[in-house]
């Protein structure tokens, strides 16, 4: 019985946790605690080690998720939790007014990972703010140089997250049978 592991990352409000309790076959484990800094005006409660969760693929095979906490002073957990994984989901809040610096900070911290594995990035929160369309983040990723693929996703919908999942899978293998995965 093969093990994967998949990052989730991305900035504080992106839908992490949110994603990783859609997606996953068990009740996750998550580790929020009350936000007490200037998330607080995001959010109530924030992730502050990792959330994790598992998707069980026929045939036996299991997918670990592994969902980062976004907040900067937490960053010593990014690279303990990317070693090993196939690849990121980096999601990104479209409706904040910064989603462009976020998503190249986070490529910027992430460009080794990135480098030896696979990217898929999900834009969550189009429905609240239409400024930035999928082409811009497209536009944006080609002119750091990375490819891969961006997709409108509701992080609260299995199906959506399911997606970005089954994206990145195929992204590192392009043969897999990305219909064991939904």
């Amino acid at each position: 019985m093969r093990h994967h592991k998949i990052l989730f990352s991305g900035p504080v409000g992106a839908g992490k946790t949110t994603a990783i309790a859609s997606i996953s076959d068990h009740a996750p484990v998550l580790t929020e605690a009350k936000a007490r800094d200037s998330t607080r005006l995001i959010k109530e409660r924030t992730t502050v080690a990792m959330d994790y969760g598992v998707m069980e693929l026929e045939g036996g095979e299991k997918v670990h998720l592994y969902g980062t906490p976004g907040q900067p002073r937490f960053d010593f957990m990014w690279d303990i939790l990317a070693e090993g994984g196939l690849g990121i989901v980096l999601l990104i809040d479209n409706s904040a007014a910064d989603a462009m610096h976020r998503l190249d900070r986070f490529l910027r911290v992430f460009d080794e990972v990135i480098e030896r594995t696979s990217l898929v990035v999900g834009v969550t929160k189009m429905d609240v703010s239409a400024t930035l369309t999928l082409a811009d983040y497209v536009d944006r990723l080609d002119a750091a140089g990375v490819r891969a693929p961006v997709l409108e996703v509701d992080a609260r919908e299995r199906r959506d997250v399911a997606l970005l999942v089954e994206a990145l899978l195929y992204s590192i293998d392009p043969g897999l049978d990305v219909d064991d995965v939904a």
